[in-house]
């Protein structure tokens, strides 16, 4: 049930408990619903008389029809449409931009980078800047100090690797906003306020406790791979606890009895996946309960900058 983008509740009578039921599962995990009145070919008016109890007591759409007659069916997809949460898209970084503004995008060079080519988020970010009548300037973290010293205009924002974070935000000036590459595609994504809400999380481990590295995607992981390696000691390190990690890959959320025992999850970026399948996702954690962390998220937040990474969004970290 938890994977449901809407429920149907087919009923062809007065509600009983297991309606209720029913009703308070699906509010408790927060998916929308409507509620189909079957046969009422053989219901007569007493279907218009069930119609007016459903809607009072659940205050939720419903629909007359007949299953044997094909009737009210058509309606079906316009009413889930309505009762579906729809996303509003989110800026990438064009928000934080204006006309004329400055802004660093710093770029690491390493042998996780593409051969002859940027990664989607670093292309997504020049393009959202020069989208927005600014000024984009892409160097690697080692001429961030240079590029600096040798403009007269101080950059409104710094955008770089989560990894790099500590070197930039040594090398700019305090009042200059700062982010990460991997922030903005959370955000982008859907899945920062989240992420941000679950960092309690990562205080609360303790010596045994199960943390489920998750990837969007099957590739073929690197000597110091960011998912299975650095984050595992980084965390390690952090909370001093004895960590169980388990890596779970795919395009499709695991089962429910994969990550039952989980006390907290890290999630890649979702580069492979499109908007609309991550907001899935961590619409799926958050109604299991479970505390899901974004990949960039936690490296700032386990280097100590993640309160200055996210306030250029109004954020704050609540631990």
């Amino acid at each position: 049930l938890y994977r449901s983008d809407a429920s149907i509740l087919i009923v062809d009578d007065a509600p009983t408990e297991y309606e209720d039921l029913m009703v308070e599962m699906l509010k408790e995990l927060d998916i929308p619903f409507l509620i189909f009145i079957n046969k009422v070919d053989i219901l007569g008016d007493k279907a218009m008389n069930l119609s007016t109890i459903y809607e009072k007591r659940y205050n939720a759409p419903v629909l007359l029809g007949s299953a044997l007659r094909k009737e009210g069916l058509e309606d079906l997809g316009e009413i889930l449409l309505k009762i579906i949460p729809t996303d509003d898209e989110i800026p990438f970084l064009s928000d934080l931009v204006n006309g004329g503004d400055l802004i660093i995008l710093v770029v690491p060079i390493d042998l996780g980078a593409p051969k002859g080519r940027l990664i989607m988020p670093q292309v997504h970010g020049i393009r959202d800047v020069l989208d927005a009548e600014g000024v984009a300037i892409v160097v690697k973290e080692r001429e961030l100090r240079y590029a600096l010293m040798s403009i007269k205009q101080k950059p409104k924002l710094v955008v770089t690797d989560s990894q790099s974070i500590t070197k930039v935000i040594s090398d700019i000036p305090e009042d200059v906003m700062v982010t990460t590459f991997s922030i903005l595609e959370a955000r982008y994504r859907g899945g920062l306020e989240y992420s941000v809400e679950s960092i309690k999380a990562v205080e609360e481990l303790e010596d045994g406790d199960e943390v489920v590295i998750m990837e969007a995607c099957t590739h073929r992981p690197l000597t110091e791979d960011i998912g299975r390696v650095k984050i595992p000691r980084w965390l390690v390190n952090h909370t001093g606890a004895d960590l169980r990690f388990r890596i779970i890959s795919g395009k499709e959320f695991p089962r429910l009895e994969e990550i039952e025992n989980a006390k907290l999850i890290i999630h890649c970026g979702g580069c492979v996946v499109n908007r609309a399948s991550m907001m899935r996702r961590y619409r799926m954690a958050k109604r299991l309960n479970k505390p899901m962390i974004n990949y960039g998220v936690m490296i700032t937040y386990l280097h100590g900058c993640l309160e200055r990474c996210i306030s250029p969004f109004g954020m704050e970290v609540k631990v």
